[in-house]
């Protein structure tokens, strides 16, 4: 077996590294160094009103996974409402943000097929910015080597909660 073949794990619930990132706390779940490189997964819990800016990835498909809550997602040019149980899968190079919509946290599964070692080094890199200006230092200094294009500001900016 080499180094890059993965091996079985499981991940009992309260395991995994977490680290606070631009938009809320993300755990990661699966990472691309124990998946041989074919996933990368995260959970993430952020706070009403929260999300990252427009963005897309330029070489990663992305998946979300509402576990509770509800998220407003904008992929390209729509809009859609996420609550619990919706499933959304991203594209690479398609345009997309996320905002927590539900008056309480939105708790979700995100990833990354194949794995985004990349992405992961973002939220790593990202929990050392302080709290204050995470969300925009964030994405300005560390986007880009994560193979992200920042293309314009949150939704809570672009168009508030109607």
């Amino acid at each position: 077996m080499t180094e890059t073949d993965p091996r079985p794990f499981v991940r009992a619930p309260g395991e995994g590294l977490t680290l606070d990132a631009p938009v809320g706390a993300v755990t990661y779940r699966a990472r691309g160094e124990e998946t041989g490189g074919a996933l990368t997964a995260i959970q993430t819990v952020a706070g009403p009103g929260e999300g990252p800016p427009l963005h897309l990835h330029a070489a990663d498909d992305e998946f979300i996974y509402v576990l509770e809550g509800r998220l407003r997602i904008r992929v390209d040019e729509d809009d859609h409402d996420a609550p619990t149980g919706s499933f959304v899968f991203i594209p690479k190079n398609v345009p997309h943000t996320w905002q927590a919509a539900g008056e309480g946290n939105t708790r979700f599964l995100f990833g990354f097929a194949p794995a985004s070692p990349g992405m992961e080094r973002f939220f790593e890199r990202s929990a050392d910015v302080s709290a204050d200006t995470r969300l925009a230092d964030g994405f300005g200094r560390f986007a880009g080597d994560a193979g992200m294009e920042v293309l314009g500001p949150p939704l809570a900016q672009s168009e508030p909660k109607r």
